[in-house]
């Protein structure tokens, strides 16, 4: 059974094949971690990773104070590294399936 560094791997292998240049892995900021740091060109993104097992659904674990917290998290990163574009995706693991959606928001 995977556990998160498990489906954290997977969207790393799977971020990496569209060309994707991962930049941090488990940033941890004051009340948050935002799981996969990366380069989508030049667009830096904020990646949850998210993954089952069971018949439970991950999207149902990415809520509003979850999002608040990866937000926090990024505005952290973000004052240390600034960017011009950046958005907050998650990817969702689920047995052999990958679903990435892109741009979340609160």
């Amino acid at each position: 059974m995977k556990k998160g560094k498990g489906f954290e791997d997977i969207a790393c292998e799977y971020l990496t094949n569209l060309g994707y240049r991962i930049l941090h892995r488990n940033f941890y900021c004051m009340g948050g971690e935002i799981d996969i740091i990366a380069l989508d060109g030049d667009v830096l993104v904020f990646v949850e990773v998210k993954g089952t097992t069971t018949e439970l659904n991950p999207a149902e674990r990415i809520d509003y104070k979850k999002l608040q917290r990866i937000y926090k998290c990024a505005e952290e990163f973000l004052s240390k590294a600034p960017a011009q574009e950046c958005r907050v995706d998650a990817i969702l693991v689920e047995g052999g399936c990958i679903v990435h959606l892109k741009n979340i928001s609160l």
